[in-house]
């Protein structure tokens, strides 16, 4: 049975009034960006200042200093303070645009189930990124200013330039950021029911060596940068296991599951 223009333009529609719509909040998202990033732009040297704090720190008092070998180089790494400053303050406008396209084609329960796991991802972020500035990156630092000194006659001094600084500063933020997602996806794939807690916890020792390995590759060689990483990390997980089985228990119990129906085999069914 051939179809008409009318039944080919009413079945184009709906995806039309969708891509539509994520047009518009592409658009949203795109421009709050911007908007965040002229802001930060404006205040690259202050946000620059603060995230190279944890490096003054670790030199000696009144001897710690930035170079730059390009005459660009720190015009673009303001470019790249202020974007990626600007991310961080405009994500919250960019997540409520993503919530707002996917909600519609949620269910009640689905909704409820995604909804603080989108609360969850930022806070978690932050908090990574805490632990990297706060903790990591000073000892880290400190321990590669201990290279200083005389190698063969020569005298080994430490100058990091401003692009190669950045660049380090924010593969910690990023490295500690993401790696503190781990409930998030793991909470996730149990949800999805593609790998349950069980699985998980036949798994524990495979995650251990996991979380070493990840330490020991995002962060500086030593022992105390790998346990500062690997240890919450681990902890987390822990965290995500009992969450799971909180989960599992409630949904066991509510009326309308599976387990709360069951009824006993000897027993009669009330009327």
């Amino acid at each position: 049975m051939a179809f008409g223009i009318k039944d080919i333009d009413e079945t184009q529609a709906p995806l039309l009034d969708h891509l539509v719509e994520l047009r518009s909040r592409l658009l949203r998202s795109v421009l709050a960006l911007a908007v965040a990033f002229g802001i930060c732009f404006y205040f690259a040297d202050e946000i620059l200042g603060f995230l190279v704090r944890p490096l003054n720190d670790a030199f000696p008092a009144g001897q710690g200093k930035l170079i730059f070998t390009q005459l660009y180089e720190v015009f673009f790494v303001e470019l790249k303070v202020a974007l990626f400053a600007g991310f961080f303050v405009s994500f919250p406008v960019i997540a409520n645009q993503m919530w707002a396209f996917i909600a519609p084609g949620l269910y009640a329960k689905e909704k409820k189930a995604f909804l603080p796991f989108l609360i969850a991802t930022p806070i978690l972020f932050t908090a990574g990124g805490a632990l990297a500035y706060y903790v990591v990156m000073p000892t880290a630092f400190r321990w590669f200013l201990g290279f200083q000194g005389n190698v063969g006659g020569l005298d080994v001094e430490a100058l990091p330039s401003a692009g190669a600084y950045l660049g380090l500063a924010m593969q910690f933020i990023l490295a500690f950021g993401v790696s503190f997602l781990l409930p998030v996806l793991l909470l996730l794939l149990n949800r999805a029911g593609i790998v349950s807690r069980d699985q998980f916890a036949r798994a524990r020792r495979y995650v251990i060596v996991g979380v070493v390995a990840l330490a020991a590759i995002v962060t500086p060689p030593d022992p105390g940068s790998q346990l500062i990483l690997a240890a919450p990390l681990y902890l987390l997980f822990e965290g995500s296991m009992l969450l799971m089985w909180f989960s599992d228990r409630k949904q066991a119990g509510a009326p309308g599951s599976d387990a709360a129906e069951e009824q006993p085999a000897d027993e009669p069914a009330t009327r």
